[in-house]
């Protein structure tokens, strides 16, 4: 068995970026990931622009009076003239300071006197000025190749003046589902049934970070059912991911339908929920696809999609960012029996004595789905490690796998 170290980094060391790329409008580049750097050709601002409402003017004329008349006016996407000595330019927030101005004074700070305009405060040269490329200067890369593109990530992009961009395309997820055992949601319930409930986990899953999903449905439990679906899959997607069959059973086939079909990486990890995981490659004509194999018990399948999964396709797909970072809080509860592997608990912050603490679901077992939707993340128990209430543990939101 390895340890979640050593299988993560196993995962990620085998990953084969995409070379698939395409050109696309900034409008639609939400969660998709950059294929090159991203460069301004333009400052911003790109001029020195008042950071308010108020009235322009030069430092020396300031030394010499605090009465002045207003010899223009200067509103957002307009510009000025040079600014006579002696005046003062009525301007907006976002307008070009004029030639000949060195600060702006709040309108707030001035009053109005028999059609002038008091300045009733002192201000230092430069002030409520922003200077021309303050912000990004021409030249400069602002994002680099492997950023996924958040809204804030578009809009900087579109500050610049860039319309469109090279981002890497989508990859085609194919996913199939094993078990005989398993009914459709609307099916009529049968004696030994259950309902497929990984199916639909995961046709929200991929989707969710932005890969195309390819849903094969539900394969028969048999050896040469699964290696077809398996070469079905390969044909069509750039990854295939199933859930179940995974363990040492007899009626488990995704194994050794793999070991036909290609290699078999490694397929034990030292976690809780989520022991057995299959990672390999499938054998095409044009070369080999990647194959992710996740366990059957629901709450597994949903972890080591977020723990395993999610990182090798994020990679495969050109980010950079893969890590998600804990927030360390006291935890709401005791874990007296250390276990040999990692737990992973589904938990959620609550504020308890004036304070956020960590509390777990009662029930963790790997087939309790409920668990999943009633928590916000995962409580990181390592290995070998008991928990006393009022001790940190790490807490990873689900949000940030996402």
């Amino acid at each position: 068995m390895k340890t979640f170290e050593e299988a993560l980094y196993a995962l990620l060391s085998d990953v084969q970026i995409t070379d698939k790329t395409e050109t696309i409008h900034v409008a639609d580049g939400l969660l998709r990931i950059l294929a090159e750097d991203i460069v301004s050709s333009v400052n911003v601002p790109p001029h020195d622009n008042s950071q308010m409402d108020g009235y322009a003017l030069h430092s020396y004329d300031l030394e010499h009076g605090n009465t002045f008349p207003v010899s223009q006016r200067i509103a957002a996407g307009e510009v000025g003239t040079e600014l006579e000595h002696g005046t003062l330019a009525r301007i907006f927030t976002g307008a070009p300071i004029p030639p000949g101005a060195n600060q702006v004074v709040m309108q707030e700070d001035t009053e109005e006197i028999d059609g002038q305009i008091q300045v009733k405060i002192g201000v230092k040269p430069g002030e409520n000025i922003r200077k021309k490329g303050e912000d990004i200067k021409a030249g400069e890369v602002i994002l680099k190749a492997g950023t996924r593109l958040r809204p804030q990530e578009l809009g900087l992009i579109s500050s610049i003046g860039i319309g469109e961009i090279q981002v890497y395309q989508p990859l085609k997820i194919a996913t199939f589902t094993t078990g005989d055992e398993l009914l459709e949601p609307g099916d009529q319930p049968q004696e030994g049934k259950i309902y497929n409930a990984n199916r639909y986990t995961l046709s929200g899953l991929i989707p969710q970070l932005g890969f195309e999903l390819v849903d094969m449905g539900r394969v028969e439990d048999t050896l040469e059912a699964t290696i077809d679906a398996m070469k079905q899959a390969a044909a069509v997607a750039d990854v295939v991911m199933t859930t179940g069959g995974v363990s040492v059973g007899e009626e488990d086939h995704i194994k050794p339908a793999l070991e036909t079909l290609g290699e078999l990486h490694m397929w034990k990890v030292k976690m809780k929920p989520g022991k057995p995981i299959a990672y390999g490659k499938i054998g095409m004509e044009n070369g080999f696809v990647p194959f992710i194999g996740l366990p059957g018990n629901p709450v597994s399948a949903f972890a080591t999609f977020k723990l395993f999964a999610r990182p090798y396709l994020m990679k495969m797909q050109g980010a950079t960012e893969l890590s998600s970072r804990p927030i360390w809080l006291k935890a709401d509860f005791d874990w007296p029996k250390a276990n040999f592997r990692r737990d992973f608990l589904r938990a959620r912050i609550v504020n308890k004595r004036q304070e956020s603490v960590v509390e777990i679901f009662p029930h963790q077992g790997s087939g309790v789905l409920m668990s999943a939707s009633w928590a916000e993340g995962f409580a990181v128990i390592p290995e070998d490690t008991t928990i006393a209430k009022g001790d940190k543990v790490a807490f990873y939101p689900f949000s940030t796998f996402v």
